[in-house]
């Protein structure tokens, strides 16, 4: 029986060379250790007759000249063949819902694996001319995103923060709150010790029962944190194209962009952008792509990445990348967060794309309104700090000053609190109503009917 085998002859960082055994980028082999012990790693690229292999699982124990064989093929080892394979995944399906799964799908929530699950191939691809128009906004639960900065279904939204600004808080709102039948949550490259707390403090019963998390940490291969991100996608994808409306969460989109960024400096590209690769800038595009609406007009995927702003610097390469590619962002504040107002939406600094085309005028109308009179006050605050204000001298300030109080309440939010979409919208009315804009609330566009 002829059995397919190299051998390993180098490893340099988490990169194994491997000779005599000619893989296609993606497949799966396994590294025999001795005994039973065997390492899993995936095909990453080759050159010549080098193939060029990343561990899925950090492990230890490698030697020189280990044989490495095809996952699930035969080999001869002792007495007998032998055959190893991979731990099993959950199939794509509804059995996924109230799950945790690492980033290759395999169960790590110790409930096992349900093999009677729906198996399916989710669309990689969507043709741009196919995609369903965005027309219907999404309640998200946050009073000032709902009023100021609507999300329409089907929207790619970015989150940009730097560290300790109330990030992980406001995922948490947004997990418990959006309307939506399903909810795909990835934590990538992430603390470990966040993901227990986000499935039982944050998520709770309650959100868990509609929500998929897809786990993998900081402490995960940069393989394993790059798969899952695109296997988060791809749960959301498939949802999508059974006609359920998906709210998918990344966070974060940076440490993807790292995971990528350690495989590519491996594979030997050489660093365009602050030590990130070409193929950094390719991938990014590529998995924000994947989402948003498909061929279906009752389904949708509602995406939001987190991107994290190293040294609070908005012109980092992710971060001027994700812009782009994204149909709005949300900015943090830290200046914000460090008065204690929360979320700390800067709503200067944020916007929608697609806020135009999921609400009416009136609407549009009182949220220029109310975004003029925040600008405004937050010009002039630092006349006013020192007293060098002349009551009367600017009109739109003296109205920016007697609103201010309101418009603060009308930005904070506790983290256990949800605000409908037209409770929002009422209030943002009122706002504007009285300072001689709209005074009729106008009704947000229908939308279907979703569980929270």
């Amino acid at each position: 029986m002829s059995v397919r085998e190299g051998r390993l002859t180098r490893v340099s960082g988490l990169l194994y060379e491997v000779h005599g055994l000619p893989m296609t980028i993606g497949d799966r082999a396994t590294i025999n250790l001795g005994g039973d012990k065997a390492l899993e790693a995936e095909c990453i690229g080759f050159n010549g007759g080098t193939t060029f292999l990343m561990p899925v699982d950090p492990i230890e124990g490698i030697s020189p000249g280990a044989p490495v064989y095809p996952l699930g093929t035969p080999y001869f080892e002792g007495s007998g063949f032998k055959v190893q394979s991979t731990a099993a995944a959950l199939p794509l399906g509804e059995g996924l819902l109230g799950r945790i799964v690492d980033g290759f799908g395999r169960p790590i929530d110790g409930k096992g694996v349900d093999a009677q699950g729906i198996s399916g191939v989710p669309t990689r691809r969507v043709n741009p001319l196919h995609r369903a128009p965005i027309h219907e906004p999404l309640d998200s639960g946050i009073r000032a995103i709902n009023g100021a900065l609507t999300v329409g279904r089907g929207q790619r939204v970015g989150i940009f923060a730097g560290s300790g600004v109330g990030k992980s808080v406001m995922l948490g709102m947004l997990a418990r709150n959006c309307v939506a039948d399903v909810m795909v949550i990835g934590l990538v490259g992430e603390r470990g010790r966040e993901v227990r707390e986000f499935c039982v403090d944050t998520l709770g019963d309650q959100a868990m029962h509609r929500s998929i998390v897809v786990a993998a940490p900081a402490d995960a291969s940069p393989l394993a944190r790059v798969r899952g991100a695109y296997y988060a996608t791809d749960v959301a994808t498939w949802f999508r194209d059974q006609g359920k409306h998906v709210v998918l969460i990344l966070d974060s989109l940076t440490r993807f962009a790292m995971a990528q960024r350690e495989i590519g400096l491996s594979l030997g590209e050489a660093p365009v952008s602050r030590g990130y690769t070409p193929s950094v800038f390719a991938k990014m595009p590529e998995l924000v792509e994947r989402v948003g609406n498909g061929a279906r007009e009752d389904a949708s995927i509602t995406a939001f990445y987190t991107i994290l702003l190293e040294g609070d610097d908005v012109h980092d390469p992710v971060a001027d990348t994700a812009r782009g590619i994204l149909d709005g962002h949300v900015f943090l504040s830290r200046e914000l967060a460090d008065s204690g107002h929360y979320p700390a939406i800067d709503i200067e600094k944020s916007i929608s794309r697609v806020m135009p085309k999921v609400t009416s005028k009136d609407h549009q109308a009182a949220a220029r309104k109310f975004k003029m009179l925040y600008s405004r006050y937050m010009r002039g605050r630092e006349l006013l700090s020192m007293g060098a204000y002349v009551p009367g001298g600017d009109p739109e300030l003296d109205m920016a000053v007697r609103m201010w109080p309101q418009i603060q309440r009308y930005l904070q939010q506790d983290a256990e609190d949800s605000h409908s979409m037209e409770s929002s919208l009422g209030e943002l009315m009122k706002i504007a109503a009285a300072v001689g804009g709209p005074t009729q609330p106008a009704a947000p566009a229908a939308a279907k009917p979703a569980g929270r």
